[in-house]
Parts: structure tokens; C-alpha cells; sequence
């Protein structure tokens, strides 16, 4: 779809950030995503600079029918932050952060990515819950639930959220906290993008670091079954201060591989102490667990997830590290069609787990999250790697109670999928998604689609 270049111009007046078009050199790379497998061309691109510019883009969004989709860091696996023939707010140029280290606050911008808003707390020794990638956008993450290394003493990252901004369907400039518009301040934290688009984000902070222990240790394939079976140990009695995650992956010379990442935050003995059994276990080909800046946990997986592959992913929460768990794994990664690609355990516990699944939008609160990643760069051995995904997250179904992460939903993951992404919470979503955005302009998401009125079939 063509936008009328008048109806251009005239959002141009209204609109202080870049407007491009189709036939401008910058369109090409703004329209390119993280996932490579996402290939589509928008309308118009806008880079917004201020909340002002969001509303003038949401306006002219609704008022002209086009599909809108809202880009943070890009990295919806979905292609969520793009559209075909509509307009993408890209918020490249909106990265602005104030961290009020008194009060432990800080208050950001949606363009930012984990790397740059950890470097401006950590000058601070402050942190809160981020994601387990760097170059992941803190606004995607942040509204789908966000788990990461420090969930188990600080809760998910919508727990620590404090405030948001948010241009409405209406194109109105609105707060949500816990005493203004308090249904949508609990929807937004983990309901993802259907309610509005935020413009700013207030977080709390903690005191962490700058040196936690943290690392990883690589054992060899051969050993998955034993490590595998030790981490389910490990997890089972792991105190709030431990992390521990398990993934089966290869490493740069294509050797498979097996490999427990931890973050300890507990002080400095006593991490030492807790991190013991893990370094002692087994016969490591790489031990790498010991002190560390946080800034280098949180960029410990950067190498694995890296821009411009083809992304195929499935994800669900297992109960535990069962040995049906275990032998699945094991025998779809000794099948992998990439050496790129990898499974990945992380659980959610202590703090995070303790949190009740109606607290937040987001309402998966225990059990463990399993992610089959398929990640590879030939475009011609595009089915072999979604065939191996979609077989090792078959064989993981009769180990999964129900319930997935929204933020890593795929492109072809339908209805049902997305109501077990808010399970419990879905109707009482759906009845604020009524209230916001009935027309349901914010619909390139992990939908909620909107409660039908009262007496209305």
C-alpha cells in the first residue's frame, strides 16, 4: 500500500523525527530486522523524538486504516516490529535514561537495548532485572514479563516496574502506575503491546554488584545426561540468590556441547560457597564461573543470539528436568540441523516464583522455561531447521503442564497459544482491551483480542 504523498507531507509538519518512505535510501535498512526469516515492507517508517511524535504517528495510523507495528530493539522471533503495507514506529532515536540513584529509580526511553541500560545503572551500582541477551530492546521484554539473571532475589522485570507512559488508540498521552489507571498498569506488565504504545518506563533499582560470580561451565556432550540430572538437583534447592540455567549447544569449533550458566549475588564467600558444587561437578572442558562484572553476565549469551540469522523458535514451561525431559533433549540435539541452534532451561524461582499468577499480567510463576532456538544462515536449509524445532518441541509435550512465554511466540503460533500465554489473565485482559482499544489497533502482538460488549453476540 501507497500512502498518498499529500497525507505524507502532511504527517512530515506534524511529526519533528524522520518520516521515510519507500523511495528513500535509509528505508531498506530501517525496514531489516533482527530475525532475518522477516522480510517485509512497510508503508512508512517513522523515528519518533518525543512522546508527541508517537501520537501524531498513532493518529495518522488509525485515522488513514494502516496497520501499525511498534519497534524497540527489533527483536520480536514473531517479525512483530514490522508490517506489510502500514506504518512501523521505530524507536531508534528515542534512548533517552535518568537514573535517580537516591531514590533507586530510573526512568527510560523504549529505544534502548539491556547493554546500554545496564551501563548507565551499573555507573551507579544499580540494576534491575533485564533480559539474558544485550541487544535485546528493554521495552518488548519489559511488557512481555522479562526473566533474567537476577529474577530469583528481584522478580521478573514487571515486577519492577514502577510507572509507564503510553499513547492510547485514541492517540492521548497517558500514565499507568499502581494509583493512576491501575487496570492498565497491571495489564501492561506482561500483556505486551496491545494496550498502547509506551513512551517512557519508570523502574525500580537495586544495589547489584559491580562484581557478582557468574559464568558458565561447558561439560562435554558425552556427559549431557549426568550434567543435566545434576542441574535438576542444583535448581530444586537453589536459594533466591542463584541462577542457574542449563543449555545444550555447540561450540565455535561444532563440537556439541552441554553447559550450566549461573549468576550468584549472594556476597562474595558465600556466592563462592554456592557456586562450589557446580565447579567441582564433572570434568568441564571450559570452567569460566567465578567473579565478574554484571555488565559481563548479562552479554554471557550475546555470541549465541546473534543479528541477522534465520530465527525459527519454539517455547514452553516444563514442570521440572525430568529424565523424559532429559532423554528428548538430548536426542533432538544430537539430530540439530545447525550448530548455531540450541536448547535452553532457565527456570523461574525465588522472588519471581513467590509472586502470585494474578499479581501481573504475566501469570507463569513457577516451572521452568524451555526454549528450542533454531538459529542458521543458508536460507536453503530453511526447512530442515523449523522441521528440527518443530519434532523436539513435539517430543516435548508430554512433559508440559501448559503455559508459554509471549515474547516467544512464533509467527505461526495461533489462538490457542496465546490464550495459554495469559492463561488465568486473558478474559480480564480482554475486557481492558475492550476499554482502550476496541477497534483493536494494537493487533501485531501476541493479540488480545477485545471483549465483545455487554449483550452483544
Amino acid at each position: 500500500m501507497q500512502v498518498e504523498h499529500a497525507k505524507v507531507e502532511e504527517l512530515r509538519k506534524n511529526h519533528r523525527g524522520a518520516v521515510i518512505t519507500p523511495e528513500e535510501s535509509a528505508y531498506d535498512p530501517g525496514r531489516r530486522v533482527w530475525n532475518a526469516m522477516i522480510d517485509r515492507r512497510p508503508a512508512l517508517i517513522v523515528r519518533p523524538r518525543s512522546a508527541v511524535d508517537v501520537m501524531a504517528a498513532v493518529n495518522f495510523a488509525r485515522d488513514n486504516h494502516l496497520p501499525l507495528a511498534i519497534r524497540g530493539g527489533a527483536h520480536s522471533v514473531a517479525g512483530n516490529s514490522t508490517c506489510d503495507a502500514g506504518l512501523v514506529i521505530d524507536f531508534c532515536d528515542m534512548k533517552a535514561i535518568h537514573v535517580d540513584p537516591k531514590a533507586r529509580t530510573v526512568r527510560a526511553e523504549p529505544g534502548l537495548r539491556w547493554s546500554e541500560f545496564d551501563r548507565e545503572t551499573q555507573a551507579f551500582g544499580l540494576a534491575t532485572t533485564g533480559g539474558t541477551v544485550g541487544d535485546t530492546g528493554i521495552a518488548g521484554l519489559t511488557l512481555g514479563g522479562g526473566f533474567g539473571w537476577l529474577g530469583g532475589t528481584l522478580g521478573m522485570t514487571v515486577d519492577n516496574v514502577l510507572s509507564l507512559d503510553l499513547v492510547l488508540a485514541s492517540g492521548e498521552l497517558v500514565h499507568a502506575s499502581a494509583s493512576e489507571n491501575p487496570d492498565l498498569f497491571w495489564a501492561l506488565r506482561g500483556g505486551g503491546g496491545n494496550f498502547g504504545v509506551v513512551t517512557s518506563f519508570t523502574y525500580q533499582l537495586h544495589p547489584v554488584g559491580p562484581l557478582i560470580v557468574g559464568g558458565m561451565a561447558v561439560h562435554p556432550f558425552s556427559a549431557a545426561q549426568d550434567v543435566m540430572r545434576f542441574y535438576s538437583e542444583v535448581i530444586s534447592h537453589a536459594p533466591d540468590e542463584l541462577t542457574a540455567a542449563c543449555a545444550l549447544l555447540s561450540l565455535p569449533d561444532g563440537q556439541k556441547a552441554c553447559a550450566m550458566v549461573v549468576a550468584c549475588t549472594a556476597p562474595a564467600a558465600e556466592a563462592e560457597r554456592l557456586v562450589a558444587p557446580i565447579k567441582k561437578f564433572g570434568s568441564p572442558l571450559v570452567d569460566i564461573i567465578g567473579p565478574m562484572p554484571y555488565v559481563a553476565q548479562q552479554s554471557l549469551l550475546e555470541n549465541a543470539m546473534p543479528p541477522n540469522v534465520l530465527n525459527y523458535w519454539k517455547a514452553d514451561f516444563v514442570a521440572s528436568i525430568s529424565d523424559g525431559v532429559i532423554d528428548n533433549a538430548i536426542d533432538a540435539y544430537s539430530q540439530v540441523a545447525s550448530p548455531m541452534s540450541s536448547l535452553l532451561f532457565f527456570p523461574i524461582h525465588g522472588v519471581a516464583r513467590r509472586a502470585s499468577a494474578d499479581s501481573t499480567a504475566y501469570p507463569h510463576r513457577n516451572g521452568i522455561h524451555a526454549g528450542v532456538y533454531s538459529l542458521w544462515k543458508d536460507s536453503t536449509q530453511n526447512e530442515s531447521n523449523v522441521e528440527w524445532v518443530r519434532k523436539t518441541w513435539k517430543g516435548m509435550q508430554p512433559h508440559v503442564p501448559g503455559g508459554v512465554y509471549a515474547n516467544e511466540l512464533g509467527e505461526d503460533d495461533g489462538d490457542d497459544r496465546i490464550r495459554q500465554a495469559y492463561a488465568g489473565n486473558y478474559d480480564r485482559l480482554s475486557a481492558i482491551k475492550a476499554q482502550y482499544d476496541p477497534e483493536n489497533l494494537f493487533r501485531l502482538n501476541a493479540n488480545i483480542r477485545p471483549a465483545p460488549a455487554v449483550g452483544v453476540s
